[in-house]
């Protein structure tokens, strides 16, 4: 099902025509309301008189997340307070959090967003969302929830947690749509396994999962354990939350939704527009929003767009999954690595689990890996032996994707953290001072 066919479906043309109007009314509204961008575009020696069409966008500076810090909390808006209805933040692990406020108008649009996600993933006015995503200041839960209202469909809010009580409601509701992070329904997986449930025990039929990077081994392996379609969707807190992107059923990228967000690629080294198929840093501009628009977002979530024909009928241009980040691609021993080809390396492997925890330390003066993965039952009861030659195989396996030697250490099941949001996968001890 398509939610909104003319949205959703627009002729090129008429695509950009509306796009330019967009961008010229947000650019001139912050410019006069925003002191920040005032400051910035005089700076850079723009005023937005010099946007006459979509490629005058180059002109404009980049907004970073290191901006948006520094106006902490509330320095990016261009309402009055009293317009704010709902604030949401990023956690604040890596530095100052990044906060988003939404009038009534973005709330709107973000339910509108999600719906067409929700849409995506065979949901409609019957369905039985489970939302597993955490509610609360993590735009997850809420960005889903407003979807799932717009749409008339049945959302149970289930936050994340209380994995016992999860898999009841999911067996006594008959939830039909999963959504949370994937880590955390890869967790719910295993734990109907251990239950003693299969696929056929419960009724869902599409997961959307989103908020970390996930690769298509990972995709596979739930869609196997739960018996479902599993959507992946993108978001940010910068700029909205969850539905900025999602998959249709053809799963063959995540569509942008074009009406409210213009998408750029760039080099992230040269800043420089890359081509439709160029894998790059992904730049978003909020076309729509009143709270807190945010202006040629620099993303660092690296991806690529297809504007070739999707069989589901929508014109609206695809992101591929997303891969790895400008900024925490690990560089060891002179190497790009990103973690997710570390993943898909061990996903592809039988035996093996889709928990795993990439060490990287600098003991000496060289850098060594270490990968610690989790083994079914089977494997782990073997003696030390076989298990020493499966931890060679899957080393040089995972030395195959990225080209260097790593160690590798097979754990007992459920002995790594799980996680009910994020799931942290990489834990570097180097010391770079």
């Amino acid at each position: 099902m398509i939610w909104n066919q003319n949205a959703e479906c627009m002729d090129k043309e008429e695509k950009e025509e509306m796009q330019l109007a967009l961008l010229q009314k947000q650019v001139k509204r912050v410019y006069e309301k925003v002191p920040f961008y005032r400051e910035k575009f005089d700076k850079a020696g723009f005023h937005p008189d010099d946007l006459k069409t979509l490629d005058d966008i180059t002109k404009i500076p980049f907004t970073t997340k290191a901006d948006l810090r520094e106006a902490y909390p509330f320095g990016l808006f261009a309402v009055s307070d009293d317009e704010i209805i709902e604030i949401h933040s990023t956690s604040g692990t890596t530095g100052t959090p990044v906060v988003s406020g939404y009038t009534q108008k973005d709330i709107d649009i973000w339910g509108e967003c999600t719906a067409r996600a929700i849409a995506m993933a065979g949901g409609d006015k019957n369905s039985k969302i489970q939302n597993s995503y955490g509610y609360g200041l993590f735009t997850g839960g809420f960005g889903i929830d407003h979807g799932a209202k717009v749409m008339g469909a049945t959302v149970i809010p289930m936050s994340s947690g209380n994995t016992a009580r999860q898999l009841k409601i999911m067996e006594d509701f008959q939830s039909d749509i999963l959504t949370c992070t994937p880590s955390y329904a890869m967790y719910l997986a295993e734990s109907l396994e251990k239950e003693g449930y299969t696929a056929d025990d419960i009724s869902l039929h599409g997961g959307i999962f989103g908020a970390e990077m996930w690769t298509e081994e990972m995709r596979r392996s739930l869609e196997e354990k739960l018996g479902i379609t599993a959507h992946n969707i993108y978001g940010l807190t910068e700029l909205m939350g969850p539905g900025v992107a999602a998959e249709c059923k053809y799963q063959t990228g995540l569509h942008i939704q074009e009406d409210h967000f213009y998408p750029e690629i760039i080099d992230p080294e040269t800043e420089e527009i890359l081509e439709d198929g160029k894998r790059g840093e992904l730049v978003l501009t909020n076309l729509t929003r009143e709270g807190m628009p945010v202006i040629r977002f620099r993303t660092k979530d690296m991806t690529a767009l297809r504007r070739d024909e999707c069989p589901c009928g929508r014109t609206t241009v695809r992101m591929d999954r997303i891969t790895g980040r400008s900024d925490d691609m690990l560089k060891i021993k002179g190497v790009m690595v990103y973690p997710s080809q570390i993943e898909t390396a061990i996903l592809q492997i039988e035996g093996l689990t889709a928990n795993y925890q990439i060490h990287v330390s600098r003991p000496h003066t060289l850098d060594e890996i270490e990968v610690k993965v989790e083994t079914s039952p089977e494997v782990f009861s073997d003696e030390m032996k076989k298990i020493e030659e499966f931890e060679r195989r899957i080393a040089k396996k995972i030395q195959s994707a990225i080209g260097i030697s790593v160690d590798v250490t097979l754990v007992e099941p459920e002995s790594l953290p799980r996680s009910e949001g994020k799931a942290i996968r990489v834990i570097d001890e180097r010391n770079f001072d």
